[in-house]
Formats: C-alpha cells, structure tokens, sequence
C-alpha cells in the first residue's frame, strides 16, 4: 500500500518545513523534491505501459530515492522556477518546456494520490476574474468591481463608487538580481486617469469601509479565522511591519462557512487562505466581503499555525493510510 508523503517545494520554504516537521514526528515516510533540481541534483525514470497503466519508477536526488508507486499524498507548495542559465535563450526555453511537461507531468498525475493541492487546480483557482464571480455565485459580498484598459471606463467607474482602490492581479516578477517585489493596494486619485492605462489590464474596486481583516485558513473540513487590525488602519494589512499587527482568532459565520468550502469544492481544492473585509463585528455574515482566495498560500506567520500544522499533517498522512481507490 502506498505511504509516501510528497512534499514539492523549494529548499527554502517555512510553510513546508512546518509540515514535514510535523510528519517526521508522526514517523510518516515523507519525502522533498523540488523538479528545478532537475539535472545533477535530481534524476529520474517514469515508465508506462499496457500492463501497468500508472506510472512508476523513482525520483533520485542527492539524499534520498522515492518510488512513484509509494506516493500516496503530495504537497504541492512552490517549487523553484527551472533554470538553465548556462544555456543559450532559445536552448532554455526548450529545455524549461520539456522539463515542465515531462518531469511536470508525471508528477501532477500520480494515479490515486491526494493532491493539496493539484496544481492545475491551483492555476485555474489563481485568477481573480474567476474568484469574484464565484464568490458571488456563492452568496458572498465582494466590493463593485471593474477590470479595464480603458480611462474614461475608470473615470466612470471612480465617479459612481468613489474613493476606488487599485491592486494587481499577480506580484511583481523578480528583477535581474532574483528580488522579488510587491505593490500594495492603494487608493487612486481618479484625475490621475489617463492613456497610460491602454498598456494593460488594471483592477479598480470600490474601497469597503473597513473595521478590520480576517483571514481564513481552510484545510479539509477544518476553519482557521483570525481577524487582523493594523494599528495604523492601513488599508493593506501586508504593508509595513507585521509585528506590529494584532490578531484576534474568531468564528465564521455559518453562513460564510458554508460558502468556502462550496467554493473549494467548486475549484477542486482541499485548501485555501480567503481573505475578507469586515464592516462591523465578526459575528454577522452581512459584515464579511470577500477579497480573495489564494489557492497555495502562506500560513505559518499566524498565531494558530501550529493547529494549522496539524490539520496539514492529518490530511496527508490520512491519505498516505489509503488504501488502493479507497
């Protein structure tokens, strides 16, 4: 029977170490991989055939050999991006697609495994057009939204639901050195509107007069909720010192409950970190509106990670005890 947790991620990556922690500890088989080792750091054989219609065969990396047919869960976290510097453009890009489509490919179709999450689930669930429309679908307030290119659409838009706010869809790429960057939410002045805007898309909402944040961890049928006040009332909690912010764990609404695990269930998802604005207390579901869902994200700063953890832990060693097509 299989018994292998797969854990793919980067080498360094806080949120899994937490979870690989907490299965060594349960002495659950539990193995990292990261495909961008691909190369001298990791190697491997995948076979397929009439008579053995799943695939097997082994990862090989410097520590460790997994057998395919022994994954039973994986934990799809952030694997390093392929690199192949040292070849010339046009040879890394060929090398990158082939990489992404073999290796990738084989593992995100490990016959039987429990995903957390599948990554093509991941990609679908990422986009925020497809969050909001299901979000309201699902009965959840989200504030009036436009999407556009255009500056008289923004100007009508800021005019009708004024002051609006601008965030982007994605983070910045990394620059030529590898760093990473990040553009808070921020209001906009509506005078600023001009044909700068033509070059791409742009996301404006309506700004919700905020008591506060919650974010909600849901893993399996577990919910994690923790509101979060900036002493400042800024209006992107992510922005500035996070030690500075103040966490108070509270209660979904049933309502609101039901609604996320509808809307998991709706992206093929087992886990997702939603974040909500809050207009008055907690404790009414008419004072929650939706503002996302990320699909893969990071949980291990919040004051119940440990919980978290173990509901991590539960899930995938549950399905590491899995029997065949059970």
């Amino acid at each position: 029977m299989a018994s292998t947790v797969l854990v793919i991620t980067a080498l360094e990556d806080v949120t899994a170490d937490w979870v690989i922690s907490e299965l060594n500890e349960r002495e659950v088989a539990v193995a990292r991989v990261d495909p961008a080792d691909i190369g001298s750091g990791l190697t491997f054989g995948a076979r397929i055939g009439a008579g053995t219609p799943t695939w097997s065969g082994r990862l090989v990396t410097s520590s460790r050999v997994v057998e395919l047919e022994d994954v039973a869960a994986v934990y799809y976290r952030r694997p390093g991006p392929w690199r192949y510097a040292h070849l010339p453009a046009q040879q890394s890009d060929f090398a990158t697609a082939e990489a992404r489509h073999g290796l990738g490919g084989v593992l995100n179709n490990l016959h039987d495994a429990i995903y957390v999450n599948h990554p093509s689930a991941v990609t679908r669930a990422d986009f925020k057009p497809a969050q909001l429309q299901l979000a309201t679908r699902l009965g959840l307030a989200i504030p009036p939204t436009l999407i556009t290119n255009d500056a008289d659409e923004a100007a009508g838009f800021a005019a009708e639901y004024g002051p609006v706010i601008y965030k982007t869809f994605r983070g910045l790429p990394r620059d030529d050195d590898g760093h990473a960057g990040a553009i808070w939410a921020q209001r906009v002045d509506p005078g600023t509107f001009d044909d700068s805007l033509k070059v791409t898309a742009h996301l404006f909402q309506a700004e919700i007069p905020k008591s506060g944040d919650v974010r909600v961890t849901v893993v399996g049928r577990r919910v994690f909720a923790q509101q979060i006040i900036h002493p400042d009332g800024a209006l992107d909690w992510r922005r500035g010192d996070w030690d500075e912010l103040k966490h108070a764990s509270v209660t979904v609404p049933a309502g609101v409950e039901a609604a996320l695990h509808g809307y998991l269930a709706a992206c093929g998802l087992v886990f997702g970190c939603f974040d909500f604005a809050l207009t008055g207390t907690a404790r009414s579901a008419e004072n929650w509106t939706f503002i996302e869902c990320n699909p893969n994200g990071q949980w291990g700063w919040l004051p119940d990670a440990c919980d978290i953890t173990t509901a991590f832990a539960d899930l995938l060693q549950n399905g590491a005890h899995r029997g065949p097509h059970e």
